[in-house]
């Protein structure tokens, strides 16, 4: 019998999981056929970005909503680190409602805009914004959905290119799994330095099947409270991970993210005994020293009902033998594991997971916004 995630694709059916559980599962192979697909767009790639992140004074904000601005958080250091631009994430919920903090009409300025569908109001809306603002400014869409708003409204501007994921990373289940890895390893890779699509799908290939029967056991332990820490890149990954575990439980578990450092000044007072915290163990040895100091304190105070270390090597509870990588390029593999928990959780509860809001109360393509002109008061 054919196994998906510890269970039957029938079983996933029944509840109402299949199509999250397929997209979870599906990740090693869609980063391959990304990897082909950006090796194919390389050189327009380059010719529209120009080295324009060779120049100091050039502008880049990485932006999206929800789970897309959390892609941009991840990256955004790693890439200002590697060139002299000037690379800042900044959810279009915040460039919609504070424009004069942001954008500089007299600054060169990239726009990356990372979208699922392409037709969230506040995606559409901040291009336009931006297009108002800033003239000459270049937009770069990585998005999932070729007929998505997004897409159609740039694809005859010469000053926007479309960097379209592999069709199969436009996720039919409501929450955002195959397209947020995809645009992801596609910031990294076509804005980065250098990362290895191959050897990262290798290593999922196995940490999916590897780390599945134990966090199905996991999930099918009551906790009512789930906090995620992660420092530097992980911060976002912790985000991502808090908000995947909201969605598929549909909001009935308590999620949370932070840093391992300023979970100290306050937060940690949300712990109790139906409490679990997950740490990212962060590639970097410094932020590694900080890490294992809290989870030594949390695993001595005894308050959590269980703590729990996410990472690279034997010394993790979950863990791989990945290279030493930056955190920003080993995220993927860790969302394996926030993704797959938040699934498992979801069944446990006996949700449907690929609509966990059935009263559409919460909706796979946010509705209902307002879109006001920045100059009209």
């Amino acid at each position: 019998m054919t196994t998906l995630l510890q269970r039957s694709p029938d079983d996933w059916r029944a509840i109402g999981g299949l199509y999250t559980a397929e997209e979870i599962a599906q990740q090693p192979a869609v980063w391959r056929a990304l990897h082909a697909s950006l090796l194919a767009d390389r050189d327009f790639v380059d010719a529209f970005l120009d080295n324009c992140l060779a120049n100091p004074l050039q502008q880049v904000i990485l932006t999206g909503a929800g789970s897309s601005a959390y892609v941009g958080e991840i990256v955004a250091d790693e890439l200002n680190a590697a060139w002299p631009a000037q690379v800042r994430a900044i959810p279009t919920t915040s460039l919609l409602t504070h424009p004069a903090l942001y954008l500089d009409p007299a600054a060169p300025l990239l726009l990356v805009s990372f979208a699922r569908s392409g037709d969230s109001p506040e995606s559409l809306a901040a291009v336009n914004l931006v297009r108002d603002i800033v003239p000459g400014a270049r937009l770069l869409n990585i998005t999932c959905n070729a007929d998505g708003m997004l897409a159609r409204d740039s694809a005859a501007d010469p000053l926007a290119f479309n960097l379209l994921m592999p069709a199969a990373s436009c996720d039919r289940g409501f929450a955002m799994t195959s397209s947020f890895s995809c645009m992801l390893l596609a910031a990294l890779a076509v804005l980065g330095k250098g990362v290895d699509i191959e050897v990262i799908a290798s290593l999922a290939d196995s940490a999916i099947p590897g780390w599945g029967p134990a966090i199905a056991a996991l999930a099918d332990t009551t906790a009512e409270r789930v906090v995620y820490l992660g420092s530097g890149p992980l911060e976002g990954l912790a985000k991502e991970s808090a908000l995947k575990l909201l969605e598929l439980t549909g909001g009935s578990v308590t999620a949370m993210s932070g840093t391992p450092l300023g979970f100290r000044h306050g937060p940690k007072s949300v712990l109790n005994a139906a409490s679990l915290v997950i740490v990212y163990g962060s590639a970097t040895a410094l932020a590694r020293r900080y890490d294992q100091d809290l989870v030594d304190e949390l695993r001595r105070d005894g308050v959590a009902g269980r703590v729990l270390t996410v990472g690279v090597g034997a010394g993790a509870d979950i863990g791989i033998d990945a290279p030493a990588w930056p955190d920003a390029w080993l995220a993927p593999l860790w969302l394996l594991f926030a993704q797959q928990y938040a699934l498992f959780r979801s069944a446990a509860l006996q949700l449907r997971p690929d609509n966990p809001f059935a009263s559409g109360t919460v909706n796979r393509v946010v509705k209902g916004v307002t879109i006001y002109r920045h100059d009209e008061h």
